[in-house]
């Protein structure tokens, strides 16, 4: 069950921080859930607290925690720090997406308008061309942010408006959700309008919600060549699970290409290592020849943040290790 209430975020925050004591390798991306835990129970003060001391640690996503501190503390009265570390991150030019969309958004939050328009701009221009074929899951929301606020600014349409509507999934389009008039509609008379505007909030909620239950990439387990087989070795059982390496590299990538082909989003892929997966058998107290364990310790490595997205970007090698583009392996329609 998700936390709910206060409360329950401040006990998911403490059993956060007791797992990132417990796997130090792993902290960073544990306390960051821990802090925004804080955020939800209320505790922006002990949030701050978090993010100092990962700061202060050196992480491996710099501009990434100072957008997360920037928000909170913009959010318990410190505007001043807050627009100072935005100011740095705009121009450190994060070549990651989620640094980017946290400060837009924090801008767009406090009626900085203009400023969260130029920082969608710059992202999007940064990472992204008008004729992407394909666009990463990771940079789709600031396509989608920026079109929120060019309505809310009254600009019209153009290329990047035009591929974010492109890559929306939705059932009611961009223009619809973020058309600023719908806030009037919420106090019509008239029900035909009530029903199209419940008709539009239900789509958003479904959208967060589809979020809200994928805080980590859906990941599926890969296991290099020695890898799989100390794991055979050692575990003869598994051999069903994994007839031959050939065989589970293409297992690997059709199960991507399923899962996309029914709308999953935020896919990954997780590397396991025999150590590490007799680690987690022992803490489920199971055997590591249980094949019902390896979904779960594929999920429980996407929740520690090691997942790497899938499709790989344009030109970049394939996940399987081989070295070649993902596009001349198993990126190849024939491969999967």
């Amino acid at each position: 069950m998700r936390p709910d209430t206060p409360a329950d975020h401040t006990t998911e925050a403490e059993r956060l921080l007791r797992t990132a004591a417990q796997y130090p390798e792993d902290h960073e991306p544990l306390l960051l859930q821990a802090a925004a835990h804080l955020e939800l129970a209320g505790d922006r003060e002990q949030a701050s607290t978090l993010y100092d001391r990962l700061l202060a640690a050196g992480p491996e996503h710099p501009l990434l925690v100072k957008a997360l501190q920037a928000a909170n503390l913009w959010e318990y009265g410190h505007e001043a720090e807050a627009r100072a570390l935005i100011a740095g991150i705009r121009a450190a030019a994060p070549a990651q997406a989620a640094p980017w969309e946290i400060i837009a958004e924090t801008l767009e939050s406090h009626d900085e308008l203009e400023a969260s328009h130029d920082c969608f701009t710059t992202a999007v221009t940064q990472l992204l061309t008008p004729d992407e074929d394909e666009v990463p899951y990771a940079t789709q929301s600031l396509l989608t942010g920026r079109h929120r606020v060019r309505r809310l600014l009254g600009l019209p349409h153009d290329e990047w408006d035009a591929l974010a509507d492109r890559v929306h999934g939705g059932s009611v389009s961009l223009d619809e959700l973020h058309d600023p008039k719908r806030l009037w509609t919420l106090g019509s008379d008239n029900p035909a309008e009530l029903r199209a505007e419940i008709a539009r909030l239900r789509s958003e909620l479904g959208s967060f919600r589809s979020a809200l239950s994928r805080p980590f990439p859906v990941a599926v387990l890969h296991w290099p060549e020695p890898e799989l087989a100390e794991l055979l070795t050692a575990y003869p059982e598994l051999q069903t699970e994994y007839p031959t390496h050939a065989a589970h590299l293409t297992d690997i990538e059709a199960s991507l290409r399923d899962l996309s082909a029914t709308g999953t989003q935020n896919l990954g892929i997780v590397t396991a290592t025999v150590p590490s997966y007799e680690a987690f058998a022992a803490s489920e107290q199971s055997s590591p020849s249980n094949a019902d364990l390896l979904p779960q310790y594929a999920t429980t490595l996407a929740a520690r943040g090691r997942a790497t997205p899938w499709p790989p970007p344009k030109g970049a090698p394939c996940w399987c290790g081989s070295g070649t583009a993902y596009r001349d392996c198993h990126g190849v329609p024939h491969q999967s």
